[in-house]
This record gives C-alpha cells, structure tokens and sequence, in this order.
C-alpha cells in the first residue's frame, strides 16, 4: 500500500550517513546495499547481537525495503565465520523445485521452451528458503531471539519507507508482471501506475508474516496459515506447489569452497552455488601471469579468456550436489587450471564454439542483493540473497505480502538451453523434484597477513566476474572504496562476448581487443551493487564501502 507522505525518520538516517556521523564511533563494519537495512544491522549489534544476529536483522529489512532484489519469498547463501572455533559454513537457503515438479515443465507441443513460464507467475516460483535460514541463523549463530532481530523489519513494513528512484526503475521493468497479479499490484502500484517518488510502501501483511515467523518460527511460515494462503495462490495461478512441498523444505549446511590466490586465502560459496568453484578456477589459471607487468590490453584479454573457460565449466558440470555428482577436486587442481591456461593464447582471443557448440542468444535482466558484516569479535558474515529477477515471480500470495521468486529459470529446460542471464548449461542442472537450483551468487571472504575482507554482489550471470575483479584489485593493495568502484566487463563463455558496463572499457581498449578477436556488447548502464567490509589486523581499523551504482549504506 502506497502513501503519499514523507518520513522524517528516513531523511534523519540519510543526513547522519551522508556526514558520518557514526563513522568514528563503530567497533564493526557493515555495508549493504539499502540505508535502512545497515541501520537495522547496526540495532542490533548495538543491542548486544553478533554479525548472525545481524545478518537476520538486514536479511528481513531489505525483504522489506529492497523487494525488487529479495524476500520472505527468496532464498540465498549465508556464508558465516564464526571467531572463536575459526568455524567457516555456508547456509545453503537455497530455493528449490516443488515436489510436482519435472524435466519438460517448460516445453511447449514442439518441444520449445516457453520463457514466459520461467521467468513470471506461479510456475517460475521454486519452495522459499529465506525465512527457514533466518531462523536457522538465528538459533544456531545468534545470541538474541528471532523475535528481536525481526523488529526492525516489522517496524518498516508497518511504518513505512519512502521508495527511491532504483526502486521505481526496477518497478518499471516489471510493471506487467506486477500489474497481472491484484494482490501485487496492490500493494507496489499505484491505481496499476508506476507511483511517483518518495511515495511511502506500507507492507501490512508482509508485517504481520514476519510477527508470525518471530512467534512460531519456522513454523510460522511453512506451516499453518501463511503457508495455506501460499499455497492456494499458487494453486489459483496454476502452479504446482503443495502443503508437503513447505513443511518439507529444510536448510542446508555445506563446507564451504576454499583456495587461494597468491597470498590470498579466498573462501566462498560452494555449490548449488556455482561461485566459488568458478571464481577460484578463474584465479588458478591467472595465478601464473604477473597480471601487474602485463600491459593494459593483455591483462585484460587474459581476464577475460579465464572467465570463457571457467564459464565453460560451469555449464558442463555445475548443479545441485545432492544429484549430482561435482568432480570439484578436478576444477579446483592447478594442474587442471594448468591445462587451461595452455590453450590460452596472447595475440588471440579462442572463439566460446571451440569449446562447445551450443548456440547463443540475447536475454537480459538482473537483480539480487548483497551485505557484508564484520563484528567487534571477528565474526563476519557474507550474504547474497535473490528472487531472481526484479520482483520475482511479480505474483504476491494475497493475505501474505509475501512477493515469490521466479528461480526456476535458473533451472536447464533442456540441454543448451540459457535462463534469463544467457547462461546456458547441461543436465547437471535439468529441472527434478526438489532439486535446488545452480546460482552465480558469490559471497566471499578474503584473508591475508594484514587484512580480512567481506565482499559480494548482485548481478546475476556477471556475480562471479564482478567478485573476481574486485579481488585482483584486492592483490594490489586497494581498499573497500576501490574494490566497489572497479570499472566491470565480464564473459561468460556463450554469448561469446565481452559485456562491459557503461564506461567499463575506453574505445582504445576495446579497439585494440577486437584486433585480438573479442566482441563486444555494452550494457547502457552501470551494473552491479557491490558491498565490501575490511578490517585491518595491523591497525585495528574498519572499513566499508558501499557500491556508488547503487542506494546502500556503509558504516563505518
């Protein structure tokens, strides 16, 4: 619901942030990529909560306050360091596929894929995950109630925000899609138009499910009343979900991937993530350039021909690994990077149908969201959280206010076949009954002899190429502010092009590139939303920053 009014309460956090003022008075970082969910994060650290604490604090805020990148109807990964057993997990929180689901769901009478099925309404949606990790998180990590991590996003669903100029952009790339659905439209539109801005989004039943899930946990979502009136929108849009498919759903914990660069140590995510497996095979065939000597051009044309073929890897053997079997050691060996890196020559880009030949595509579309969190004692938290596409599904369970993914595009229709980021791949990840989806979200950790780092990133397919260039600007030296300003180009594999963000690469760079065979596709805007944290072990100092392409907040 969407009032016309302003909000004292948000412009005050506004005019603290923008002249710092608790810059000097934190004992922690935080960056995420909404002011209010580092508020609710800094609430509850200053309440006596650690960085998990935290972490389900800013999880439920930006499901209020971020709805085009995540939410109770989402999922995402958790990936968590807890200080005082140097403990390192990731919380899979994962969507996945409903019981009734199947490998042809999407095909049409010819056999075609019918996008439109994947990509909005009730079939694209998979089983939340969101709100089972929270309280996980919550009773396992934590040291305060769920209920108390909870308020902040409860007081902004009843209260009120004031929504901004990304948030209405992201309304009108999928204004159709909310508009089909009444309970959606209901509450994100105004009389079915686009509202103006600062208009204030009110989000009374999204309030009153997050007070159930305070109150009964886990079961105040997938059982009982929220879970029927779930299930009976989907069932009136036509989809397939069920009681069982809710009261089924479980969190899972998984080891995270680990490796290094250089001196780096980097921890990230593991699968049904493809991120942390992608990344490090990226880094293991750049390890043994001296990416600092190279010149401009060759430096980033071996970027890029470590992205083709980490990439390649990804569609060939990447999926969710309680079906499938991942030959992670293999990706992972410098002998295999070794391998790779042989094919790789510097006066020759290596055309992506030499290594496949599936066809390429056009698609476009992205939005998730990030936070990152290091606490007084050490423990730090790396979160990447979706529904996929800007507003998921666009279908909102009346009664609820809970807005549904469409991650079931993440899924392989068929073989070859590419979701709504162009990536294609095999049946490693072909659709089956409660089988999570392959997911680009990276959330990272990084550590060496004088500093740790949180960083991760929305951006769909262009995650993991975002994470890796903030990490070779990591090895020189550079800080948080530099890290989420790094200029962003990306490949990976099929379409067989560059994609470069607005300014990314100069017409010299993109002119010498092409002499050595790369083409080129250049997004008309900035992409990405990066949050990074750092905390320096030398001198005890904090630092944050949070991405200029976006509306975040860092703090200190």
């Amino acid at each position: 619901m969407l009032k016309k009014r302003t909000s004292c309460f948000f412009f005050l956090i506004l005019f603290c942030w923008q002249n710092q003022i608790f810059a000097s008075q934190n004992q922690f970082a935080i960056a995420t990529a909404h002011p209010l969910a580092t508020k609710a994060g800094e609430q509850i650290l200053n309440q006596g909560g650690n960085a998990f604490d935290a972490a389900v604090a800013i999880s439920a805020a930006l499901a209020v306050v971020e709805p085009a990148g995540s939410g109770l109807g989402g999922g995402g990964f958790w990936l968590l360091h807890r200080e005082q057993d140097s403990l390192d997990i990731m919380v899979d929180g994962r969507e996945r596929a409903p019981f009734a689901a199947h490998r042809n769901m999407y095909l049409d009478s010819s056999g075609k894929v019918n996008k439109t099925l994947s990509k909005t309404g009730a079939l694209s949606a998979g089983i939340p995950g969101l709100p089972a990790a929270l309280v996980h998180i919550a009773e396992k990590y934590g040291q305060l109630p769920l209920a108390v991590s909870l308020q902040p996003a409860i007081y902004y669903a009843k209260q009120g925000f004031p929504i901004g100029e990304r948030h209405l952009r992201m309304l009108a790339f999928r204004h159709k899609a909310l508009k089909n659905s009444a309970a959606a439209s209901q509450i994100f539109l105004d009389n079915g138009a686009i509202p103006k801005l600062e208009s204030i989004l009110v989000q009374t039943d999204l309030a009153n499910t997050l007070e159930a899930l305070a109150k009964y946990g886990k079961n105040g979502f997938y059982e009982g009343k929220i879970a029927d009136l779930l299930v009976q929108a989907v069932l009136n849009e036509g989809g397939g979900w069920s009681k069982h498919d809710l009261k089924a759903y479980q969190v899972k914990e998984r080891a995270p991937i680990i490796g290094r660069y250089r001196n780096i140590k980097i921890t990230s995510a593991s699968p049904p993530s493809s991120g942390g497996i992608v990344l490090l095979e990226a880094l293991n065939i750049l390890s043994a350039y001296n990416l600092e000597k190279q010149d401009n051009i060759t430096r980033k044309h071996l970027i890029v021909e470590a992205m083709r073929r980490a990439y390649h890897d990804r569609a060939r053997y990447l999926g969710d690994p309680d079906f499938v079997d991942i030959p992670i050691q293999q990706l992972l060996d410098l002998n295999y990077a070794a391998g790779l890196r042989s094919t790789i020559r510097l006066d020759k880009a290596l055309p992506s149908h030499y290594l496949t030949g599936w066809q390429e595509n056009e698609t476009k579309g992205s939005d998730t969201t990030h936070f990152s969190i290091i606490d007084q004692h050490g423990n730090r938290v790396a979160a990447t959280l979706s529904i996929n596409f800007p507003f998921g599904s666009g279908l909102v369970a009346a009664g609820t206010g809970v807005l549904l993914n469409d991650e079931m595009d993440d899924f392989v229709s068929q073989p070859g076949d590419m979701n709504g980021y162009g990536l294609v791949g095999g049946m490693a990840n072909s659709i089956e009954p409660g089988k999570r989806m392959l997911s680009s979200m990276t959330p990272t950790f990084l550590e060496d002899n004088q500093r740790i780092a949180v960083l991760g990133t929305p951006g769909g397919s262009r995650i993991i190429s975002m994470v890796l260039l903030a990490i070779l600007d990591y090895a020189k030296g550079n800080g948080p502010e530099s890290w989420v300003q790094v200029k962003r180009f990306h490949h990976q594999y099929i379409p067989d092009q560059i994609l470069y963000e607005k300014n990314g690469l100069t017409e010299h760079e993109i002119k010498m590139l092409a002499e050595l065979g790369h083409h080129f596709k250049q997004k008309s805007y900035q992409y990405g939303n990066m949050q990074a944290v750092q905390y320096n072990k030398k001198t005890k100092q904090f630092s944050a920053a949070s991405d200029p392409r976006g509306e975040g907040m860092a703090m200190p």
